[in-house]
């Protein structure tokens, strides 16, 4: 498979280091070597790549890339590679064509070379440093010193005639590691290739017809997953390695939930990575990388669901993993009823349109905080799946006491939301609403028929007024606040449609919930997986390689479009 390296970018799993196509102010538009360290406020530029002849002069290039070789190709058929040997070390090779590297420098960067030929880089804005070895060829440094730093750090490679250019570069914190014996640039290349045979492998199959985007989703999320490192407790799958360089903590249950069948160790990180850094008072962080969380906000309950969801793709989550996981998400429920049900009412709220993840949704138009109806619902279901895991630790008296707390939540939800037949937004205190023709008000479908059944079939039915060619807009398309890229204001988002969709699954609308799958898989295998999608165009919106996009894509074309034509 091939992939556009402008939307896509180019890396391996484990690493922090990404090549892509990005502009640099005062170095340009072009080919760079990113470290995506520290959060999605910096790209994270280190190297811009050029490839040069014999003169030294720049010559220009088309990309080709797959997902364990970047090559570039020159009119003349020249060809410079680059393969990763491993998370750490990125390797170049080339016949008859130059590499240049031009350093993005700070304030204190420099270079100076080393006893045995090599040359270290130390990049004092990207924290880190790298080492620079040529196998094949020859390196010319230009990096001149003054006062505190290299004033510029230009490094040319160059092939020589027998040998042509083999080198690698190697990140490092402090001391470079001891570095593995020499293997030519092919059997990296073939090693490279076999691990990413082996999470294919490993990947949820899905029908022929959708093989571009199953190729591409497969790619994306292998590449996309960071060693564990610093705040990052476990491995961890980032949401792209384009400039969403984060977790969040409900995108990452979309991730815990595909890996759930096949990689079931790997999803458990997933799902458990923001209970590692719960806050005393229970509630998760906003965001993780390796080197902050952001607490300012947080994220929609949606754990307990995911953990129902997660649990019915694979036996791995044992009495282990409930232990694990029951007193965080007794807390993190809590949290909700405890601080931030202002106006003591038992429905809690929304400080922010942050921390439901419908960021602008139109039921935030007049200001906050709201009381919506999807988190009562949340909770709702957390509760019950707390009095399930209870009730298979021994703790029945508290798995009776969540059941009879979910009931309670239950029924003051559907009193206090449920206005002239339909669901509404409440501001909190006031109880005024706001009118919206948000897709949030019909998340409560999830509850399924414990709402009854006038008000699921009212949600089944007024789904349809949100279905476009292509799935769920989040805004009703006729209403005022819609906008073609709202962000949460009409275009199509990944975890809103497998959330729908498996509500639909639980009322027995079998054929609805297909057909919505089957418009929002056929959109992102013309479209790519994009953050968002154009609801009444299918195009692709934002950051263009969004892992739980390809989440959701893979979760849906398995487990929604069956057919016995696979692919193998």
């Amino acid at each position: 498979m091939n992939f556009n390296i402008k939307t896509v970018p180019f890396s391996t799993h484990g690493s922090f280091l990404v090549i892509s196509h990005i502009s640099v102010p005062g170095y340009g538009e072009g080919l760079y070597i990113r470290n995506i360290r520290g959060g999605d406020e910096d790209l994270g530029p280190v190297f811009k790549i050029d490839v040069i002849d014999e003169h030294k002069d720049i010559v220009p290039y088309e990309v080709l890339a797959e997902p364990a070789l970047l090559s570039l190709l020159t009119k003349d058929e020249g060809k410079i590679r680059f393969c990763f040997s491993s998370p750490e070390t990125i390797r170049i090779q080339s016949c008859k064509y130059g590499v240049r590297l031009t350093a993005v420098t700070g304030s204190y960067d420099y270079s100076v070379k080393n006893s045995d030929g090599t040359w270290e880089i130390n990049s004092f804005a990207q924290e880190i440093r790298f080492n620079l070895a040529q196998h094949k060829g020859e390196m010319h440094v230009d990096a001149p010193f003054k006062e505190l730093r290299s004033t510029h750090m230009i490094i040319d490679l160059i092939p020589n005639e027998r040998n042509g250019l083999d080198a690698a570069l190697t990140e490092y914190k402090t001391v470079l590691p001891k570095q593995p014996d020499y293997q030519d640039f092919e059997s990296v290349v073939e090693k490279a290739r076999s691990d990413f045979r082996a999470w294919v492998d490993k990947m949820l199959p899905a029908p022929k017809w959708l093989k571009p985007g199953h190729d591409l989703a497969t790619y994306i999320t292998w590449s996309c997953v960071v060693k564990s490192e610093g705040l990052l407790t476990r491995k961890a799958m980032y949401m792209s390695k384009n400039w969403m360089t984060n977790i969040w903590s409900w995108d990452n249950c979309f991730n815990a939930m595909a890996l759930a069948k096949h990689q079931p160790e790997l999803a458990w990180d997933q799902f458990m990575i923001f209970f590692d850094h719960q806050d005393e008072s229970g509630v998760l962080p906003d965001f993780i990388n390796n080197r902050y969380a952001l607490w300012n906000c947080c994220k929609p309950p949606i754990h307990g669901w995911t953990l129902k969801c997660m649990m019915e793709r694979t036996d791995y989550i044992g009495k282990e993993q409930l232990q694990e996981v029951y007193e965080p998400l007794c807390k993190w429920t809590d949290w909700w009823m405890n601080y931030r049900d202002d106006d003591g009412d038992g429905i809690p709220q929304y400080n922010h349109g942050n921390d439901s993840g419908w960021d602008n949704s139109t039921i935030f138009h007049s200001g906050t905080p709201i009381e919506s109806p999807d988190l009562s619902a949340f909770l709702i279901l957390q509760m019950e799946v707390l009095s399930e895991i209870g009730r298979k630790l021994g703790r029945d008296e508290e798995a009776f006491i969540w059941q009879e707390r979910s009931e309670f939540l239950l029924k003051r939800m559907v009193e206090h939301f449920w206005k002239d037949g339909k669901f509404v937004a409440l501001k909190s205190g006031e109880h005024t609403h706001t009118p919206s023709e948000s897709l949030v008000l019909f998340i409560p479908l999830i509850l399924g028929h414990r709402l009854g059944e006038e008000i699921t079939a009212y949600l089944i039915s007024g789904l349809k007024n949100f279905f476009t060619d292509h799935g769920f807009a989040t805004e009703r398309l006729s209403s005022p606040y819609y906008r073609e890229d709202g962000y949460w204001r009409g275009p199509i988002w990944a975890p809103t449609t497998f959330i729908l969709i498996e509500a639909l699954k639980s009322v027995q609308q079998l054929e609805f919930a297909s057909e919505a799958a089957k418009r929002f898989c056929r959109m992102a295998n013309e479209n790519g997986m994009a953050e968002n999608f154009n609801a009444k165009t299918g195009e692709g919106l934002r950051d263009r390689a969004f892992t739980w996009t390809s989440s959701v894509f893979l979760l849906l074309a398995n487990e929604y479009l069956r057919s016995k034509d696979y692919i193998s």
